[in-house]
């Protein structure tokens, strides 16, 4: 244990080289044509947004996506000079601060372009933006014609000019379902509309993490934004899909310190409610990580850890602050040893996506419920 991570109960360790790594190997598989703007909303997936962005910055991203204004704006704040898109946010209260701060909005209306185009020209500027299609998520974009939307775009140039144009996946993963395919040629055809109304943005952008990974083409515009990819994963698809054309490495490791190590008897009850009830006399070990550091409850008697190489079964309740572990197979197990949460130990690993199937989750669940209170270490 380093002498930084020696005093914290809970810690990631976030790898900058897998980062890195990552986001070239996206960019690679992208080619030269195509921009990678890297998501690094909801604090990075709980990497650290700023640290992660700096990292990004200096590996080559031009583009950074974030969710809101206040997500950008910390970013500027922290001297970020790449472009970054605020994906779903253009509330009022907010929007002379995204302007000031150099941000671009993504706007889902005709009325957001008009908003947009007055402020922009009172502020004594044009501002650029991306406008967002719903090609059939049914959630953020407009779903207005290529004529609609072409009038209204055309009559607000004087504060407003359209940088891009995107959607967003519904069921990229789901290659049982036509619904992707159904989404890419709704989309493919208003751009050719809006095309022949003149209207041709610099940028038009559709995939995140699935279609990139696998080679989904005919959907990647020449802006693509890989989210989960950038912090190593690729969900596993479904039905009959291609091979994965990505490959990358998870970049954050979690891990918690042993609070204290004790022998319990047979029979012996475990944690809240007593779920667990021991077959044998057993040691045990108890965890400075709890569901307020983002342990998923639902792990109670079921999640598992990693120490000296060996998976280690939770037991009982997972508490607030702490978890008890079986320590019988680790003798040499003492108060302040670190045990991993989520990562790889020799042979014995845990990820993020097989701790969420066993606690019936997604992954980004996981990721994203590391607590702020869970240290973050940069290596």
């Amino acid at each position: 244990m380093s002498s930084e991570t020696s005093r914290y109960r809970s810690w990631v360790e976030v790898s900058r080289q897998t980062l890195t790594r990552n986001f070239r190997a996206v960019r690679d598989l992208c080619g030269s044509n195509i921009e990678v703007m890297p998501v690094v909303k909801a604090d990075a997936y709980r990497h650290g947004a700023v640290e992660v962005s700096k990292v990004l910055e200096q590996a080559g991203a031009k583009w950074l996506a974030v969710s809101n204004a206040e997500e950008g704006l910390a970013l500027r704040e922290a001297g970020i000079q790449s472009r970054i898109v605020v994906m779903a946010d253009f509330a009022a209260e907010w929007r002379e601060d995204m302007l000031r701060g150099g941000l671009t909005p993504v706007l889902n209306s005709r009325t957001e372009i008009e908003d947009l185009a007055q402020l922009a020209s009172s502020l004594g500027g044009v501002c650029g933006y991306h406008l967002k299609i719903d090609s059939g998520m049914g959630r953020l974009g407009t779903r207005a014609t290529a004529a609609q939307i072409a009038e209204t775009v055309l009559a607000n140039q004087f504060g407003a000019k359209l940088e891009g144009l995107m959607t967003h996946f519904a069921s990229s993963a789901n290659y049982a379902s036509p619904q992707t395919d159904e989404q890419t040629a709704y989309f493919l055809s208003l751009c050719e509309g809006l095309a022949a109304l003149g209207i041709r943005p610099p940028y038009i952008h559709t995939s995140s993490t699935i279609p990139i990974a696998y080679g989904r083409r005919s959907a990647w515009g020449n802006l693509v934004r890989p989210g989960e990819a950038i912090y190593g994963y690729v969900s596993p698809p479904r039905g009959s899909a291609p091979g994965a054309e990505l490959t990358v490495k998870p970049a954050l490791t979690w891990k918690a310190r042993v609070l204290l190590v004790k022998d319990i008897p047979e029979g012996a009850q475990v944690g809240y409610g007593g779920i667990f009830r021991s077959p044998k006399p057993m040691r045990i070990a108890v965890i400075g990580a709890g569901y307020a550091d983002g342990v998923p409850h639902r792990l109670s008697n079921k999640g598992k850890v990693i120490f000296d190489g060996k998976l280690l079964p939770m037991l009982g309740a997972v508490s607030m602050d702490v978890t008890t572990i079986d320590a019988t197979p680790c003798p040499k197990m003492r108060a302040g040893d670190a045990v991993t949460l989520l990562g790889r130990e020799g042979d014995a690993s845990m990820d993020a996506q097989e701790i969420a199937k066993l606690a019936g989750t997604i992954s980004y669940s996981v990721l994203c419920g590391i607590s702020a209170r869970v240290k973050r270490v940069y290596v």
